[in-house]
């Protein structure tokens, strides 16, 4: 069992034990016997099976295509796209609860989705948006750190470094140290995810508040709200129900793409070596912050602006051929198209796409109408062009420009929204991980010449 001075401090940062979070609890631990019975039926029975081989072009080439690890809340196919314990995007946005007033999937919905495998009741999602509110609040001395870093250091690195520093509070560290049963070390695990997850909102409105609006109010979380309700309240959007509406889709689907993406990888890797959520999830988001990852809706609506300029008001088929071609000629390569796994379009593009052809203010946006026209003509270019495995765009290639419109334009926040977001598949994953008792990560690297040697071998 959990030390009884563990548990004081769970319940000191909880604030209150809601039935949710132990209806929550209840749901894993009920789920978690059938996973290890299946882990350990791999184990005895299936050990030795081959999953596919090891090419050199695996190796040098990014380790992409290699099935090489578990990852059980989503996987990704390469032409239909991402499914969440088996519910595709159009499957999520049927049949998980939306919050009060809205139609759009909301985070807790997913998140009760990724960590238990089930689809949540409407009193499961409003009790969690509550639990969540009770657990929000920053500690003190991270306000203080925030406010003390320069406005001038990127916001990812802010992030990154204001979630490192939640350490200090961390229940599975401490339980840690004091000694526990691996059996436990999920149930510490989930209360430091669920403590980061509520806190997330706060810490990353405070980041836009100090390098964007300094000297504005901070608002204190609303009890009323959801997740994502009170982040958009935070950032200063309460008030736009269609951004927050946006807001609560954008972060459902980006909380999760399977395990290989490097965000997704670098929160297992560090998590394998029992470093505590926050830690994990730290490293994650500096990963995320790289410009291969995170910040290609950023990419994106740079290229779409600079061609919207170059254009102008002609916007017709043809000059955005003449642009794309442009583009390709000049060496680099059309953001917002193309993908490491999938050969088709991206299902989050087109659910973003579905959203904004349900707003009329969308649909009259000049740059939201130059994405749509973008994707009409770019896939027949880069096939064309022959260059790449995937013409077809990915989530990328619409996400930023509709934050843009909205009037949230400081781009280098973007990839902070993704940071939030992501948690909710990264942490998911760490309670598995400790539930089932997965090893620390470590693959076998190899030298150019031993690589030469085997391929001649």
């Amino acid at each position: 069992m959990l030390c009884h001075r563990t548990l004081a401090i769970s319940a000191r940062h909880s604030h209150v034990r809601l039935a949710s979070t132990q209806s929550l609890k209840d749901a894993i631990k009920a789920a978690i016997p059938q996973k290890q019975e299946q882990l350990k039926r791999l184990k005895t029975q299936h050990s030795g099976s081959t999953l596919g081989e090891v090419k050199v072009e695996n190796v040098i080439g990014g380790m992409r295509g290699l099935k090489a690890m578990l990852w059980d809340a989503s996987v990704l196919d390469p032409e239909e796209g991402i499914r969440f314990h088996g519910l595709s995007i159009p499957d999520c946005q049927k049949q998980l609860p939306p919050a009060p007033g809205g139609k759009e999937i909301i985070a807790e919905s997913m998140l009760w989705l990724l960590l238990t495998g089930k689809v949540p009741t409407e009193a499961h999602t409003r009790a969690l948006s509550r639990d969540l509110v009770e657990r929000g609040k920053l500690p003190s001395f991270v306000e203080t750190l925030v406010d003390s870093f320069p406005k001038t250091l990127h916001p990812m690195t802010q992030l990154g470094m204001a979630v490192a520093s939640l350490n200090h509070d961390s229940l599975f560290q401490s339980a840690y140290e004091k000694g526990m049963k691996k059996s436990e070390y999920w149930e510490a695990t989930l209360e430091d995810c669920l403590n980061l997850i509520a806190r997330l909102p706060a810490l990353a409105a405070r980041i836009y508040r100090n390098v964007y609006y300094p000297g504005r109010q901070m608002l204190e979380l609303d009890s009323s709200l959801d997740l994502v309700g009170n982040y958009s309240r935070l950032l200063g959007y309460g008030d736009n129900h269609s951004l927050t509406e946006y807001l609560r889709l954008y972060i459902a689907l980006h909380g999760d793409h399977e395990g290989g993406n490097a965000s997704a990888h670098t929160a297992h890797l560090v998590g394998s070596t029992l470093s505590d959520p926050y830690l994990s999830y730290s490293a994650a988001l500096f990963a995320l912050a790289g410009p291969l990852h995170g910040l290609a809706n950023q990419e994106v609506l740079r290229w779409q602006m600079a061609m919207q300029k170059e254009i102008g008001e002609d916007v017709t088929h043809d000059r955005i051929k003449e642009y794309l071609w442009k583009t390709l000629k000049s060496g680099q390569v059309v953001p917002g198209y193309g993908h490491g796994v999938l050969r088709n379009p991206d299902p989050r593009f087109i659910a973003l796409q579905q959203f904004c052809d349900s707003k009329p203010e969308l649909e009259e946006s000049a740059i939201v109408r130059l994405v749509k026209r973008t994707y009409e003509v770019a896939p027949g270019v880069l096939k064309e062009h022959g260059k790449t495995k995937n013409p077809y765009p990915n989530v990328d290639a619409t996400s930023g420009c509709v934050l843009h419109h909205y009037g949230l334009k400081e781009f280098k926040y973007y990839t902070v929204i993704f940071g939030v977001s992501r948690a909710l598949g990264c942490l998911t994953q760490l309670v598995w991980a400790r539930a089932l008792g997965l090893p620390l990560e470590r693959p076998k690297s190899l030298s150019l010449d031993a690589i030469e040697q085997l391929a001649k071998a």
